[in-house]
């Protein structure tokens, strides 16, 4: 593993709360069935390709999040049309169909991703992977966001490079902004946000450290009150920002004003 691979503090022991007891089991297995489901619905359309309507992506990734037991609430304007690199930070797998409520896109993904049950198969269909722990394979897969953004297509990537618990965030990686600074793409940052009925912040949906999928998954359907908020947040034209540098930052700093405090180590 490199020595420049990102990662986090967060781990499930540290900073990931507990959820459900004994008498969640039921409906726990109720909603991972309901997931499993749509995704298996996914992976016999993706085939169809662009032919499927945008609005009808969107609901079914808003259904998932739902069939997982957490609500979701919107707010912000629509995301804009044409190439479009969107951005958030990065806490649960949950984060990756709620972007994809906002607009359907191509997700830039590490490439262990391929081999997960049910989600690999439908990733696979559409998503940039990245091998994180190759630097030099880094510019050519900045090189393919970039024709992904001029083709037209949405992008979403997670730049802090690693999942954080929500309570804190990490730096964002201004390698991939290069590509929107190559593609004269828009950049849209987006905010996504964990909380509980009473409105706290929940670090149940977290995936983090040493955490398994399955236990992820599991802690997610056994809770019960999880709410997701997700905000559009003011979109970022081409050609304000000189260089990645300063178009990272600028996009750390729209999300930063609406989210929890940011690490600085």
């Amino acid at each position: 593993m490199s020595a420049w691979l990102p990662s986090a503090p967060c781990t499930p022991r540290s900073c990931v709360e507990r959820s459900g007891a004994a008498t969640a089991v039921p409906r726990a297995v109720l909603r991972l069935t309901a997931v499993t489901a749509l995704l298996l619905t996914g992976v016999a359309l993706s085939p169809l390709g662009a032919h499927v309507p945008a609005r009808l992506v969107r609901g079914w990734c808003r259904w998932i999040v739902r069939a997982a037991g957490v609500r979701v609430r919107v707010r912000g304007g629509a995301a804009p049309a044409g190439g479009l690199l969107l951005v958030a930070h990065h806490v649960s797998w949950l984060d990756v169909p709620l972007l994809a409520a906002v607009r359907p896109a191509r997700t830039l993904a590490k490439a262990e991703i391929r081999r997960w049950p049910v989600a690999g198969p439908l990733a696979a269909r559409g998503a940039l992977f990245i091998e994180r722990d190759r630097l030099r394979t880094l510019p050519d897969t900045v090189a393919r966001v970039a024709d992904a953004l001029r083709r037209g297509q949405a992008v979403a990537v997670f730049p802090e490079g690693s999942t954080w618990c929500g309570r804190a965030h990490g730096p964002f990686r201004r390698a991939v902004f290069q590509a929107a600074l190559d593609a004269g793409a828009v950049v849209q940052p987006v905010r996504i946000g964990y909380r509980t009925r009473a409105g706290a912040v929940s670090t149940v949906p977290a995936f983090v450290g040493e955490d398994t999928l399955l236990a992820s998954l599991w802690r997610v359907a056994s809770a019960s009150g999880l709410v997701a908020e997700v905000e559009v947040c003011p979109a970022i034209a081409p050609g304000r920002h000189p260089d990645r540098r300063a178009l990272a930052e600028a996009a750390q700093r729209v999300l930063d004003r609406r989210a929890g405090p940011r690490s600085t180590g």
